[in-house]
């Protein structure tokens, strides 16, 4: 971003903050200036990618399943799961996901309200006793 387009996006911000409450002519310059330059910085720190980096690898993966939500430690997004198809954005397989990160094979990419959902109606269902009766019936016959 060059610094025209840095002073127009600080004016945007400052008019809206002038327009909310009264500011001095040398509060509104000194304010578009600073803002300007704080405009800049995010965007040479976004050019950068060793801040990129750290920014992504910052989530602890064991912090990353949550009760409500789950974040990919890639990309920094929160989902209740995290799909098959989002992993292969990142060029990885679920199972590949979980070995970088170091969790366990079978973890479910959920986040935990949604597993225990998920492991209750499991068990309810109770499939290994059905399974275990066709397979008896079967027999007999």
């Amino acid at each position: 971003m060059d610094q025209k387009e840095a002073i127009q996006e600080a004016l945007a911000i400052v008019k809206a903050q002038a327009s909310v409450r009264t500011m001095s002519a040398e509060e509104i310059t000194g304010m578009v200036q600073s803002v300007a330059a704080g405009i800049m910085a995010m965007g040479d720190a976004q050019d950068c990618p060793c801040i990129a980096t750290s920014a992504r690898s910052a989530m602890d993966p064991k912090k990353a399943i949550k009760e409500a939500s789950i974040v990919c430690c890639e990309c920094g997004k929160s989902f209740k799961v995290i799909t098959r198809k989002h992993i292969a954005t990142h060029g990885l397989t679920p199972e590949e996901y979980r070995a970088k990160y170091g969790y366990k094979k079978g973890q479910a990419l959920a986040c935990k309200s949604l597993a225990r959902e998920r492991r209750a109606k499991m068990k309810d269902m109770r499939l290994w006793e059905r399974r275990g009766k066709k397979a008896g019936e079967g027999d007999k016959a």
